[in-house]
């Protein structure tokens, strides 16, 4: 399974399923050390593992999809 890292709060994550969009608190202990807000984790083997290839994928897509929408907006207001 496939989670984004949607916040950080004292001890806590909050992880967000890509797929469902459903959301788990998870204490930092079961997280690699490195973790951060916006990472992309991997859960397999019941671990946790920063998966940095499809960050770089995601992220990419993200800027994508604004890009869009300012050309978007910029033709709407033309």
């Amino acid at each position: 399974m496939k989670y984004a890292v949607d916040s950080i709060v004292d001890e806590i994550a909050v992880i967000e399923d890509i797929e469902t969009g459903d959301k788990k608190e998870v204490s930092l202990e079961l997280l690699p050390e490195e973790i951060q807000e916006g990472n992309i984790l991997l859960f397999k083997d019941n671990e946790y593992y920063i998966n940095r290839e499809y960050e770089a994928v995601r992220r990419q897509s993200l800027e994508e999809k604004m890009e869009e929408l300012k050309r978007f907006r910029e033709e709407d207001t033309e």
